[in-house]
């Protein structure tokens, strides 16, 4: 028979009333008591009912989560974001409610008016993204991850994607290069205007200028073998001297770096690369490039943390804020900077 309310609070010494608020929060336990209930609960193996809970506290205790299924260009790329939120939502015993992206703002409105969640985390935003207004009017937190160009009312954690441009230009500048060409995202990405993909630009095209070289954006570029390999072999002919290469997304990367080699190219040695992506995307790689990260599961981490601060708050706080995560730098085998050790540096603004 499986254990019940009145069997924890039996074993913890304690009103089964005190049992229900440590269970919903609804009112002040003694750190003592808590703990004696909690020990209580994991020794009887205690499963308190879902729906039981959210009619005494009118809390689900589930967090819906946006995910841009089917329309990002790197369903991959989703793994850390899931894996990191749904882990912070089990340590502060939450469940995940997957919501694909595609439903647009009706699927914020049905989430919502269902009281299917307590807060939502919206993934996959675009620049000029229409779920936002529906998003901030919703009566429950709502955290982004991504910066829309109006951010509203909202809260937004996202990686600072501007110094990502930046340091991955002042690398190249760095290693004595004179001129920087960007192979930028996808056609997919580009035209959804996810917000990312003009903040990296803009960085890496102002560092440029900051730094006196010539910049050139190929964006969008497809990345695939054909016209990776296409634009690296144009770039190369070009007679305005070396090149380096910021390459944005570890799909293009490996077909950047194949092709460099299949034209007789050395990377780090006759050309210079520098990556957006993780740093397991890198070191998977056999040339091992220089990279500056994404940091995915930091992002995640402090949405989720941002969530429930927020939940712990009733949604009180400020009416809006935009959390950037500061992206690392790690260089490797294709960037060659004089007088150096290799190393790995943070920067900030």
């Amino acid at each position: 028979m499986s254990a019940t309310s009145k069997d924890v609070a039996r074993l913890a010494g304690v009103a089964q009333s005190t049992v229900s608020y440590v269970l919903n929060g609804r009112s002040p336990v003694s750190a003592d008591t808590r703990r004696r209930v909690e020990d209580a609960i994991r020794e009887l193996g205690f499963q308190p009912h879902a729906g039981a809970r959210a009619l005494v506290s009118r809390r689900t205790r589930v967090i819906g989560l946006v995910v841009p299924f089917g329309t990002a260009g790197d369903p991959a790329g989703l793994i850390p974001f899931l894996d990191t939120i749904t882990t912070c939502a089990r340590e502060r015993d939450h469940d995940v409610l997957l919501v694909t992206a595609d439903e647009g703002a009706e699927g914020l409105r049905r989430l919502a008016g269902r009281a299917l969640c307590d807060a939502v985390v919206l993934m996959g935003i675009e620049a000029d993204d229409e779920r936002i207004p529906v998003a901030a009017a919703l009566p429950v937190p709502v955290v982004t991850i991504g910066v829309p160009d109006v951010p509203s009312e909202l809260h937004c954690v996202d990686l600072d994607f501007s110094m990502a441009g930046r340091l991955a230009v002042e690398e190249l500048a760095a290693c004595g290069l004179r001129r920087v060409v960007l192979l930028g995202h996808a056609e997919s990405e580009v035209a959804r205007g996810l917000n990312y993909v003009a903040r990296f630009a803009r960085g890496a095209e102002r560092a440029a200028a900051v730094a006196g070289l010539g910049f050139r954006s190929v964006s969008p570029l497809e990345p695939e073998h054909g016209p990776v390999t296409e634009e690296v072999r144009r770039q190369l002919a070009d007679t305005e001297g070396p090149v380096g290469f910021v390459v944005a997304g570890h799909r293009a990367l490996r077909h950047v770096l194949a092709a460099l080699r299949a034209l007789g190219r050395v990377p780090g040695e006759d050309a210079a690369v520098v990556a957006l992506c993780t740093d397991e995307r890198a070191v998977a790689e056999p040339s091992e490039p220089s990279n500056v990260s994404t940091e995915p599961r930091e992002v995640s981490r402090r949405a989720m943390d941002l969530l429930f601060r927020l939940l712990d708050q009733q949604g009180a706080g400020a009416s809006s804020t935009v959390e950037l995560v500061a992206p690392r730098l790690t260089r490797r085998a294709t960037t060659t900077v004089p007088d150096t050790n290799t190393t790995v540096t943070s920067s900030s603004p």
